[in-house]
């Protein structure tokens, strides 16, 4: 694995970490009260990913156009599974760090309501206190969240599906269209920016019908209209079916490419 690859893999598993660990700070404004502050916080981990974002696109095309001009496009693909696979391991690494990240970022909270600055509490973040606070913070997911796997009790299962067609969409579109460039190499401009149409997809269905959602059952939960362990038992389910949707990102690659290359000639 050579040094750019690397840091392909590296950006796409930042992006994916971040948003898993957004249920994370949900549960934090559960916990806390102040759904807003612990959004504000979390703002600062998107910032870290859109400028992972930022940095993944020039170096995946790079490495496409390499491939076409070396006539290397036979481990092109592999390359790709690898990165779609980073998403993977960063979505089940999210997972697994939410229960961590929800006790730190609720002290973060509370930090904050006293500092009122998110530049002083970012400093404090980084002394010898603020990491032996994210030391104390650090708890694995507990057997009895696991066990909510084991049948649905009661669990959304349209927004849930909705999730895995809206992970699996994301995860694959960028990669789809790049790709899309090196089966089409005359036409990979045009195919490179069809990856918005899929976003686009992806995001309508993650703002319009699966945000919506969980930020009413947020509020229902700090009003007591429902439990904070169902609360649980929506996100555990949440973070499986993302989990499921960027495996299935490896089967759409493919297929997905295909599409956009046809597209790409016939517009």
């Amino acid at each position: 694995m050579d040094l750019q690859l690397l840091l392909i893999i590296s950006f796409n598993f930042v992006i994916h970490l971040v948003g898993t660990l957004a249920f994370a700070f949900r549960i934090a404004g559960i916990r806390t009260g102040h759904i807003a502050i612990a959004f504000s916080l979390f703002n600062v981990l998107v910032l870290v990913s859109r400028l992972a974002n930022s940095f993944q696109g020039p170096f995946l095309a790079k490495r496409v156009e390499t491939a076409i001009q070396g006539s290397a496009l036979s481990g092109l693909s592999f390359d790709f599974m690898l990165i779609i696979a980073s998403a993977s391991v960063a979505t089940l690494a999210g997972g697994l760090l939410i229960p961590t990240f929800q006790r730190y970022s609720t002290r973060a909270v509370a930090a904050f309501q006293r500092t009122r600055s998110m530049p002083r509490l970012l400093m404090r973040s980084l002394t010898p206190r603020g990491v032996s606070a994210v030391a104390a913070s650090a708890a694995l997911p507990s057997y009895r969240n696991l066990q909510t796997l084991r049948g649905f009790g009661g669990a959304p299962i349209g927004a849930i599906a909705l999730n895995f067609v809206a992970t699996g969409l994301w995860t694959v579109g960028v990669m789809a269209a790049i790709y899309a460039g090196a089966l089409d190499p005359e036409f990979r401009v045009t195919a490179a920016t069809l990856s918005s149409i899929i976003n686009g997809v992806a995001t309508v269905i993650m703002f319009i019908m699966i945000d919506p959602f969980l930020s009413g059952l947020t509020d229902d939960v700090v009003h007591g209209r429902a439990s904070e362990a169902y609360f649980r038992r929506v996100v555990v389910w949440m973070v499986a079916s993302r989990l499921a949707g960027t495996v299935a990102a490896q089967a759409l690659l493919l297929p997905g490419a295909t599409a956009i290359a046809a597209v790409a000639r016939w517009i």
